[in-house]
C-alpha cells in the first residue's frame, strides 16, 4: 500500500499552484472543473512519490494553519539535501513566505526548516 495523495483546500488555487511548482518543481495536471458544485481541482505531482490535490469550492470555512493542532500537522517535502534545504528556506524568506522551523536537525535526526505555504499550511522542507 502507498498513499496516493493528500488534498488542500485553498482560497486561491492557481496561487497555490504557482507556489509548488515555483519553489518545489511541482508539475500540474489539467485543471479539474465541475461548475454545478463551484469546485475546481489541480492534482500536482513530484519526480517521485505522492501527490497534492488543490481545491477550491464556494463556502469552504478558513481555519487557522499556522499554529500545531491535531490532526494533520504538516507536509514533508525532500528536497535532496542539505543544501538544498538552507537555499530554499532562504529564498522562501527572502520572497516574504513566513519561515516558522530555521533549518535544524532534529531530536530524531532530519534536517529540516518549516515554513507557511500563501495558505499558512505548514511544509517541512526536508533531505
Amino acid at each position: 500500500m502507498k498513499i496516493d495523495h493528500i488534498a488542500l483546500y485553498t482560497t486561491d488555487i492557481e496561487k497555490l499552484k504557482v507556489f509548488y511548482e515555483h519553489y518545489f518543481k511541482a508539475k500540474a495536471g489539467e485543471k479539474y472543473t465541475n461548475a454545478k458544485k463551484h469546485f475546481q481541482s489541480y492534482f500536482l505531482s513530484f519526480s517521485e512519490g505522492s501527490r497534492i490535490e488543490i481545491m477550491q469550492k464556494m463556502g469552504i470555512p478558513p481555519h487557522a494553519l499556522e499554529e500545531e493542532t491535531l490532526g494533520l500537522t504538516h507536509l514533508a517535502i525532500a528536497v535532496g539535501d542539505k543544501a538544498t534545504v538552507d537555499t530554499l528556506t532562504e529564498q522562501l524568506r527572502e520572497d516574504g513566505y513566513r519561515i516558522v522551523g530555521e533549518p535544524r536537525i532534529t531530536g530524531d535526526g532530519y534536517y529540516e526548516s518549516v515554513v507557511l505555504d500563501p495558505d499558512g499550511n505548514r511544509i517541512e522542507i526536508t533531505i
